[in-house]
């Protein structure tokens, strides 16, 4: 006798696939036999955890036969510190894919939806079918989002509407004008969810600060990262800071334990750590600048970014040109889950990194294509 589990499933997860990561080091190396690979994939920090990260860990060591702290007091303490909020208003996450995971079970079931915008993180599709709602996907503007059109389709049954600022995969990004005249269209039984994953990379004058739009919008939800800027992504660190009764909400289905101590304390110490949040910015910088003049000397096109990531337009279909920069020992990302089948996302890598990845480009772009 046999059972068909499928059928025991929620609705929504029957349908669901899997989160695709990309391509881990070794995986390639074991695949076509490679060494010296460059992996500008994920959208790492590309110098490695900070020291004062690494001495946290090892300190916090000598406590791993004891559960971590659930309720992640110091790290709240230093979090509240430096974003001028309450304890109170902060949730803390297993990544910050983790807090958008609990905004949908929280917010949304079968009798709800969520809007976001075409192109936009594909986590969001995944948490909003998970729960077994209803998907409104606005089209993408100069392949950003559309706020308008996104405020427009806000229905009565709409609970939540996630936004990325700066957006993943595509860099693109949101004034705060753009944002406060959205926000003032949006109901207040609606949540706004603005992922700020890679706010730290920002330097545009007028990009807005989630944080202080709260003041002025209690229905705001922003939700950040220790992975990105902070070098810390195989930690698995991020948080949201919410209106106190959203993250009461957020922290009643939250695991107790789902950061580990070794992640609090290295969190706490980057947190702190301004000289390696300035180097992380200033390899970024100089990387953008780098890929972006040329990927244009190449011929292609990009979309211009905020991020630590370049989305480029390949000549054709991206699945061929991915595996050819693969058999160079390349590791770039393609796109097409976010209906971008000629893209590319490549992360800012070190100089040199940087250097081989449009040196591997070249050489595909040279070869043949049937």
């Amino acid at each position: 006798m046999s059972c068909d589990f499928i059928d025991l499933a929620n609705s929504g997860i029957q349908g669901l696939s899997p989160y695709q990561p990309g391509k881990p080091i070794e995986e390639l190396e074991r695949e076509l036999g490679l060494s010296n690979v460059v992996k500008l994939a994920s959208n790492e920090n590309p110098l490695g955890p900070p020291q004062s990260a690494l001495d946290a860990c090892r300190a916090a060591m000598n406590g791993l036969h004891l559960y971590p702290d659930a309720s992640g007091y110091r790290l709240k303490t230093s979090l509240s510190a430096k974003l001028g909020v309450q304890p109170e208003q902060l949730t803390l996450g297993n990544g910050s894919n983790d807090v958008l995971d609990l905004l949908a079970r929280v917010f949304l079931d079968g009798d709800s939806s969520a809007v976001y915008s075409q192109h936009a993180f594909v986590v969001y599709p995944i948490a909003v079918q998970a729960a077994g709602a209803r998907a409104i996907v606005t089209p993408a503007q100069s392949w950003g989002h559309d706020l308008q059109a996104m405020a427009e389709a806000i229905d009565s049954d709409t609970r939540l509407v996630f936004i990325a600022n700066p957006n993943n995969p595509t860099g693109t990004w949101l004034t705060e004008q753009d944002v406060r005249h959205f926000l003032a269209q949006v109901p207040d039984n609606v949540i706004v969810v603005l992922d700020e994953a890679y706010a730290e990379y920002v330097e545009e004058a007028d990009y807005p600060d989630g944080v202080e739009l709260m003041a002025d919008y209690p229905n705001l939800v922003v939700t950040r990262t220790f992975s990105k800027a902070y070098g810390l992504a195989g930690l698995r660190v991020g948080y949201a800071i919410s209106h106190p009764d959203v993250a009461d909400l957020l922290n009643r289905v939250r695991a107790p334990f789902n950061v580990n101590s070794m992640a609090l304390a290295a969190a706490e110490a980057a947190l702190n750590d301004s000289d390696y949040l300035a180097r992380s910015l200033d390899v970024n910088r100089r990387g953008m600048i780098q890929l972006g003049e040329g990927l244009s000397k190449l011929g292609l096109d990009v979309i211009p970014s905020v991020g630590n990531f370049i989305a480029v337009a390949m000549p054709g279909r991206a699945g061929p040109y991915y595996q050819a920069l693969l058999e160079q020992g390349v590791i770039a990302r393609p796109v097409g889950v976010y209906e971008m089948p000629k893209h590319l996302r490549i992360t800012v890598g070190l100089e040199q990194e940087n250097a081989r990845c449009l040196e591997a480009l070249s050489a595909v772009l040279n070869e043949p294509r049937s």
